[in-house]
């Protein structure tokens, strides 16, 4: 059963490391006119004053960005593997709570997009991942 929360967490590091790095340069790419898909762009935000650039370098790149170191390191240490697919649960849930609520207030968009399937998907596997281990463990104490 290692290897699902190993394959689970180099597949959480290869989304959120990239993001992370991606949102953190995504100014620099702009400001030296790179032709580069603009992270801004993708996830539809405008910044309309210069603390825009800090806020998106660190809610979307800072958190990111560590999410993916974390959950690299969780490859190879067991109990910091548990705490990221835990926190990973716990992130991509809430993000997804968080859509849906927003659509239940009128006149609002719905909440079904490739961003809310993801964090759905993540979030299913990422449980099925804790139930399975605990069940594994609890069959192996005896």
């Amino acid at each position: 059963m290692i290897w699902i929360n190993r394959l689970f967490l180099f597949a959480m590091f290869l989304v959120y490391l990239p993001i992370g790095i991606w949102a953190i340069l995504d100014p620099v790419f702009g400001a030296l006119e790179m032709d580069l898909p603009s992270f801004l762009e993708a996830v539809g935000l405008n910044i309309a004053s210069e603390i825009g650039y800090s806020e998106i370098a660190g809610l979307y790149g800072g958190l990111n960005l560590c999410l993916g170191v974390g959950c690299l390191i969780g490859i190879f240490k067991k109990s910091i593997g548990i705490f990221f697919i835990k926190f990973v649960i716990f992130l991509v849930g809430s993000i997804a709570l968080g859509r849906v609520l927003f659509s239940l207030l009128p006149t609002t968009p719905s909440f079904y997009n490739a961003f809310f399937i993801f964090e759905i998907c993540t979030f299913v596997i990422g449980i099925l991942i804790l139930y399975f281990n605990k069940r594994l463990e609890s069959v192996t104490k005896y």
